[in-house]
This record gives C-alpha cells, sequence and structure tokens, in this order.
C-alpha cells in the first residue's frame, strides 16, 4: 500500500509539474497572471476598430444615452446574428448626412464603452482565475512534500497515506480541468473586440453607401 502511494504521490507530481510548465511559456512578464497565449493589451485602440467620422475622446465609463440603451445591448450580445444587427443598425442610422453622422458617432460611442467594458471585466475574471490556479498549485505541491515526508516516517500510517493521496488525486484533477478551460476564456476577449469591430463596419457601411453618388 505505501509503494502504491508513493506511485501515486510521483505521478501527481509529474502531472502537477507539466500543467505548470506549459502554461508559463505564454506568460507575459509586464502581467505575471496573464495565462493566455494572447498579449494582454489593456483596451481596445478606438483607431484598431473605427475609420468613421472623428471621433471626440471616448469615456469609456460614459453610460449609452437612455434612449439608444437597449439597442446597443442588443447589437452587443454576441446572441444576436450579425445580419439582424447590421439590419438593426442599418434602420437606426437614418436622416440627412449630418443626422447619419452624428448617430452613427454616437451609436459607436455607445457600443465602444459597453464591449471595452466588457472586455475589462472578463481580463479581470481570467486573472482572478490565474491566480486561483496558482494558489491551488501551491496547495498541491505542499500536500505532496507533507504525504512524501509521512511515507518517510519509519511508522507511516498507511490508511493516513492512502487518505493525502486521494485528496491529491481529487485536487489534481480538478486542477487540470481548470486549466482545459484556459483556451476557451482566452478567447472571448478576442471575440468580444471582434464584435466590436464587425459593428463598427457595419455603421461606416452605412455611412460609406450614403457617400456614394447615385
Amino acid at each position: 500500500m505505501v509503494r502504491s502511494t508513493r506511485r501515486s504521490s510521483c505521478c501527481i507530481a509529474i502531472a502537477l509539474g507539466a500543467c505548470l510548465a506549459r502554461p508559463a511559456l505564454a506568460l507575459d512578464p509586464r502581467y505575471p497572471d496573464w495565462p493566455c497565449q494572447q498579449l494582454k493589451v489593456p483596451g481596445i485602440a478606438v483607431a484598431s476598430v473605427w475609420t468613421g467620422p472623428p471621433m471626440e475622446a471616448i469615456d469609456p465609463t460614459r453610460p449609452a444615452d437612455p434612449k439608444d440603451a437597449e439597442l446597443v445591448s442588443r447589437l452587443a450580445a454576441r446572441r444576436t446574428p450579425i445580419e439582424d444587427a447590421r439590419k438593426l443598425i442599418a434602420d437606426f442610422v437614418v436622416g440627412t448626412r449630418e443626422e447619419k453622422q452624428e448617430k452613427a458617432r454616437r451609436l459607436f460611442a455607445a457600443l465602444y464603452s459597453t464591449l471595452n467594458a466588457q472586455r475589462d471585466e472578463v481580463m479581470s475574471g481570467i486573472e482572478r482565475f490565474s491566480r486561483k490556479q496558482k494558489a491551488m498549485a501551491e496547495e498541491i505541491r505542499g500536500k505532496t512534500q507533507k504525504m512524501r515526508e509521512l511515507q518517510d516516517r519509519p511508522n507511516a500510517d498507511p490508511a493516513q497515506n492512502e487518505e493525502l493521496a486521494s485528496q491529491l488525486l481529487w485536487q489534481t484533477r480538478i486542477f487540470e480541468d481548470r486549466r482545459k478551460t484556459t483556451s476557451y476564456v482566452c478567447e472571448v476577449p478576442v471575440l468580444i473586440e471582434k464584435r466590436l469591430f464587425e459593428l463598427a463596419s457595419a455603421i461606416q457601411n452605412d455611412l460609406g453607401a450614403d457617400a456614394q453618388p447615385k
């Protein structure tokens, strides 16, 4: 039984070492809690998603105009198909050239503030997740070391060793399952930025169509 427990301890240590080594290669040293392979870029640059009418400085904390809030919420939600979003935008950006430009700027500013805030929140959540993983890794290391010390005692208690081994196996399984979700959650900020780019393109396309000679 002692030999079996020692083997379990070694397997846990090897698995933990593999789990920790792989993401460490992708970490940006400026952001030690950022576990994603994608570089962490705080805040979406307006110029990377908007080439329409000049925008005044956007306050990312400013809420959407109450009369536009429902539309912004529907457009920002990824469950709204992009084709439906384009139709909603086309129905909103109407009027004279000046009116369309004003509506376009207002709508983009609200979408930027909403989606940029969502992205920031998701990225903060990813870093909290990473810190919890690091804390769990340290706990597993500590328990592994404790089990090894117990095994090396002349009067080692097989039942105690087996109980600790079971705890370690369960914790390591949870750790590994959570690690496997990292690649998925790391895609969410990218999807949010892509959504903003698609919506901004739809707004600008409506303005461009209006400017084309008939």
